[in-house]
């Protein structure tokens, strides 16, 4: 570890003085390659000044007449071995520039040269004396042969380029000097290099030698152990770090224990409350979400690195999204939304940072799907009470007035109205009733007679209370027990109750001449009972709210029938409270069966 930190420093010292080596070297190099190349464009551009200076022919508007003079100036030339000097001449025939003379350093190849297509003499290039031929000075290099090429074009005095002055010079002396200037560079570069490896070394063992006890203490403190002291040699930076190290040890150790008991505080807040929590900054990057949130939100811990805040709410209620907090400016509210059939509240409030600014917000996600079900009920329950009290309260006013006002005279019609408003009235005294029944149910304030019951007698006595009501309608009322029923627990006048309210929907549902069959079987250490009829049925979408209260099916018919609606729902609280369960199973128009599943004896009495 400590070698690491003195190699480190090494290496940074070694590397800045490479790089300004590596700079310098590269500055120097195209610098002086670039005074170089002008040196020999300068030499190559003198020697055509000289030309123009000593030959009067160069100045003749048709080099055609004077090749002969051009050519003897050229070759008295005194040119250095790199260079080459060539005269092309613009002929007239098209496409065909005529080399007229060229320096004697062509000596070998001179009589081949004079008088050949200049486009045709590899040496030189056709680019650029198709190019000077317009009248472009061109200056090139060829990178490939090593060649710096250099055509001069001259023009006539109406404007027109007679010929080109070619000038072609070697350029491997000057690479050849560049190289040997790269290796003393390179020389230098690494002998500076290697001196700087040694200092640094000696330099990094001073700097890092007093540091060795502090990074030692650092190591400890980092596992746990504060109890950490440094000692103070100097009073330098080194000496100052050191007696930072144990100041910074102190505050630490009481820092940590603060902190430590905070976060665990939070942690087991965040890790159990029943809320989900988010926080979420001001870019809307999602910072925190604990494990309800996520659950409830359906994200993981990558969607949370991954997935901005609005992309997560912007589909469940985009007024819950920070951009349109930002937009309306309102940075606490509240708001319902719906998630897989749950409802949640989620409350928002913003968070400061310490320059008192809006660091983001939190935002909590309590499930009030329950008390939302609740207050539906409870609204529902109320609009329903209110209905059925309704009406039997508006027939028995209007009947009322209307004997008040001439009904008193006619005998008869008083005591049609008078059955009338006896008939309302019962009504509403079973409306009361039920609903004081179910109260009782529902706060544990009903008194349970509970005694060992004989199902089949239970069963028989119901059959013969309901057949008289089957009779009157034509229906086969049947009841089968095939076998020795056990004793149940229970309360006989409730589960008569029970019983009676099953039949008797049975009854009122199925048409005349229909069939109901009333069956007794045991299953395991259940009785069950179940009446079956080839009735109306029930709706597939009404079996599941069937048990609510004051919910029914086809309420005109069953207030025609006489029925308030809270039968079944007090029915299966009696079943439940007995240690039972009631289902139901329907298909419309065809007919519906209802099971009353109650618990054979125990050996104790369940109390309620």
């Amino acid at each position: 570890m400590f070698k690491s930190i003195r190699w480190k420093f090494i290496t940074i010292y070694f590397l800045l003085v490479f790089i300004a080596m590596v700079i310098v070297g590269v500055f120097i190099v195209e610098k002086f390659q670039e005074n170089l190349e002008n040196q020999i464009t300068k030499n190559m551009e003198s020697l055509i000044k000289t030309l123009f200076q000593i030959s009067s022919a160069i100045s003749s508007d048709d080099w055609g007449k004077v090749k002969d003079e051009i050519k003897g100036t050229v070759t008295q030339l005194s040119i250095d071995s790199s260079e080459k000097l060539y005269i092309i001449y613009n002929s007239k025939i098209p496409d065909m520039p005529e080399i007229i003379a060229a320096d004697r350093s062509n000596e070998s190849n001179f009589d081949n040269i004079i008088g050949k297509n200049a486009y045709e003499y590899g040496v030189l290039r056709e680019d650029i004396i198709y190019n000077a031929l317009k009248g472009e000075k061109i200056i090139k290099n060829d990178k490939v042969n090593m060649i710096k090429h250099l055509a001069y074009p001259v023009e006539n005095e109406v404007g027109q380029v007679k010929g080109i002055i070619y000038v072609t010079s070697k350029l491997n002396d000057m690479h050849n000097t560049l190289n040997d200037s790269k290796e003393i560079l390179t020389s230098a570069t690494f002998l500076a290099l290697l001196i700087t490896v040694l200092l640094g070394f000696f330099i990094a063992n001073s700097i890092t030698g007093p540091i060795k006890d502090v990074t030692v203490k650092a190591a400890s403190m980092a596992k746990g152990n504060f109890d950490q002291v440094v000692e103070v040699k100097s009073s330098d930076e080194i000496g100052q770090l050191a007696s930072m190290f144990n100041y910074l040890t102190l505050k630490l150790k009481k820092t940590m224990s603060e902190v430590y008991r905070e976060k665990s505080k939070l942690d087991t807040i965040f890790k159990y409350m029943a809320d989900g929590v988010i926080a979420v900054n001001v870019n809307g990057d999602i910072i925190h979400a604990n494990i309800v949130a996520m659950k409830i939100l359906n994200i993981t811990e990558e969607d949370i690195n991954i997935k901005k805040y609005d992309e997560v709410f912007v589909n469940y209620n985009p007024k819950l999204t920070l951009q349109y907090i930002q937009r309306v400016n309102r940075w606490k509210g509240s708001h319902l939304i719906e998630i897989a059939s749950s409802v949640y509240r989620v409350k928002f409030a913003s968070f400061r940072n310490k320059n008192n600014e809006i660091g983001g917000l939190i935002i909590v996600l309590q499930d009030v799907t329950e008390q939302q079900k609740l207050e539906n009920m409870r609204k529902e329950f109320v609009a329903n009470v209110s209905h059925e009290l309704k009406t039997p309260i508006t027939t028995i006013k209007s009947y009322a007035e209307t004997l008040i006002e001439n009904g008193l005279d006619n005998e008869k019609l008083s005591y049609q109205f008078l059955d009338v408003i006896n008939s309302e009235c019962d009504r509403m005294d079973r409306i009361v009733k039920d609903l004081l029944q179910l109260s009782n149910l529902d706060y544990k304030q009903t008194k349970w007679n509970k005694t060992s019951l004989c199902v089949e007698e239970l069963l028989k006595d119901s059959f013969f209370k309901m057949k008289i009501s089957a009779d009157e309608k034509m229906q086969s009322l049947n009841l089968t027990i095939k076998e020795e029923m056990p004793n149940v627990v229970g309360d006989k006048d409730r589960l008569e109750q029970v019983i009676l309210n099953v039949i008797s929907n049975a009854i009122k549902y199925t048409p005349v001449s229909g069939k109901i069959d009333i069956f007794a079987r045991l299953d395991n250490d259940n009785v069950i009972i179940t009446v079956k009829d080839n009735g109306i049925g029930i709706p597939e979408n009404d079996i599941g709210r069937i048990f609510e209260r004051f919910y029914r099916v086809d309420k005109a018919r069953s207030r025609e029938l006489g029925g308030t609606g809270l039968g079944l729902s007090i029915a299966k609280q009696i079943v439940e409270h007995h240690g039972g369960n009631i289902k139901i199973r329907s298909k419309y128009k065809i007919g519906t069966e209802v099971d009353i599943i109650l618990p054979v004896q125990l050996s104790t009495v369940i109390q309620f």
